[in-house]
């Protein structure tokens, strides 16, 4: 028998995410004003049910391979607690396949989750939250900022995965092109070297410590410090629309990079009136349509409340 009560209802909320940002390969990710939201109620008994709304909804499992639903067994195993019963209706507005950090949301969300299930039972700090993500994903630098928002630099070591958020400049203005194809990240991973020449290495060094001063401090370095040698050209080959574009934008100035491992584009521009004129770049240089979304950096991250608790600090 499970010690979280029959009735306990949760509502959890997720952010879109793009990592890498052109240098900052499996290091760097931004979270994005486009939500995953997740609402929870404890069942009696061992019932799962699970309904599924918005984007790749007709794909996304509707049991316990479902991978929100690991996500949250995942917690139950590590602290040693009997998962409960659960109905999960997921409505996703994050665009599955499309390189905005989709299957780290869904990891995000179960392991919040279970963090507000677990409340009073288990307590989970935010170390212990990136690490069992972490475990789910693979690589941090999705569910980092799908977590806790903003800018994150994330990396592992002896201690395990750790991450430093950032506040970003507030002239930072990100645009999101969505083109209508797909991209899988394993299939991305595969036509990249296990070995890049040094100077490219180095010259990625160089860009990713720029744009972190780029994104805090000074956005009007974004271009220079957007560039990349170690994964975008090599993966290139599998997405000619996207690398097309890429290339068209900055071309013309702007700090376009393929969003994680694609096919979206994510354009870092210096102010909000840039990104127009982006969108109308984009129109013109591709033949197939994109969607154009003008978001803004999510600063909070994942959240979890308890619905009673909600309800009655409205009242």
């Amino acid at each position: 028998m499970s010690l979280v009560r029959a009735g306990l209802s949760l509502d959890v909320r997720v952010p879109a995410t793009s990592a890498n940002l052109g240098p900052g390969f499996d290091t760097l990710g931004l979270a994005l004003s486009v939500y995953d939201e997740l609402e929870v109620i404890v069942l009696e008994g061992a019932a799962l049910e699970i309904e599924v709304t918005g984007s790749g909804a007709d794909e996304i499992a509707r049991d316990a391979s479902n991978l929100v639903v690991r996500s949250i067994a995942h917690v139950f195993a590590d602290v040693g607690v009997e998962m409960p019963g659960l109905r999960l209706s997921a409505r996703n507005g994050v665009p599955h396949g499309r390189g905005l950090g989709s299957s780290g949301a869904a990891v995000a969300a179960g392991v919040l989750a279970a963090k507000g299930l677990l409340r009073g039972i288990a307590e989970l700090d935010d170390r212990a939250l990136l690490r069992l993500a972490t475990e789910l994903e693979g690589h941090p630098d999705n569910v980092a900022p799908a977590l806790f928002g903003g800018l994150t630099i994330a990396w592992s070591g002896e201690a395990g995965p750790r991450h430093k958020k950032l506040l970003v400049h507030r002239g930072v203005s990100p645009l999101v092109l969505v083109p209508g194809y797909t991209m899988s990240t394993s299939a991305a991973r595969s036509l990249q070297p296990q070995q890049v020449p040094s100077e490219d290495a180095v010259f990625n060094v160089s860009r990713s410590a720029l744009l972190i001063a780029a994104l805090t401090q000074s956005p009007d370095l974004l271009l220079d410090a957007t560039d990349d040698r170690l994964h975008q050209n090599y993966r290139a080959p599998a997405m000619p629309e996207t690398d097309r574009l890429v290339r068209a934008l900055r071309a013309e100035g702007f700090a376009a990079v393929v969003s994680g491992a694609g096919p979206s584009v994510l354009v870092l521009c210096d102010g909000p009136g840039r990104r127009l004129d982006a969108v109308a770049l984009a129109d013109a240089v591709t033949d197939a349509p994109w969607e154009h979304r003008m978001v803004a950096v999510d600063v909070q991250g994942g959240t979890v409340r308890n619905r009673a608790e909600a309800t009655s600090s409205r009242s």
